[in-house]
């Protein structure tokens, strides 16, 4: 049998433990509403005007390699490795890239985009190189293994 005196806690400490709970979770829901704005910046499409498409050629993706190997849950992850250099004359604030994966038949099966700089990274200064890494945790069983194309499909400037 409990006695009164800790049955007489049980009620508190348990309507304790739900008010507590109950603000972590209104917590949670404020934070993921309020931390991202919908349609931010990092969201929207970078430019692809008649500038950004004459400067595209200047940005170069040297090096090209991947890998493969197994996360912590066992699966495979593919990673696309290459170095990218500003070719040109501009100051670049970012990249925005778009790789096809394809299948035997030359097919794409896989096309992704992927900002290969952060918003509060230092620009990309002419003759500038640096190291990309892409991960892919899920590419269609029908790849060829081959690497994928790499197009730049917008550049913001500095």
């Amino acid at each position: 049998m409990i006695p009164t005196q800790e049955r007489s806690r049980l009620p508190i400490a348990f309507l304790a433990g739900i008010v507590i709970v109950a603000l972590l979770a209104g917590g949670a829901v404020l934070y993921s509403r309020y931390a991202t704005p919908a349609g931010s910046e990092d969201d929207k499409p970078l430019p692809v005007g008649s500038a950004e498409l004459a400067y595209a050629p200047q940005i170069h993706f040297l090096e090209p390699k991947m890998s493969r190997a197994a996360n912590f849950l066992n699966q495979e992850v593919t990673y696309v490795f290459c170095t990218v250099e500003n070719g040109g004359d501009r100051k670049i604030h970012q990249i925005e890239i778009t790789l096809e994966f394809r299948d035997p038949f030359k097919q794409v099966i896989l096309r992704d985009k992927q900002r290969l700089f952060l918003p509060a990274a230092a620009p990309f200064l002419p003759g500038q190189q640096r190291d990309v890494q892409i991960p892919y945790e899920h590419i269609p069983p029908q790849w060829d293994n081959a690497f994928p194309s790499i197009v730049v499909s917008g550049v913001a400037f500095q």
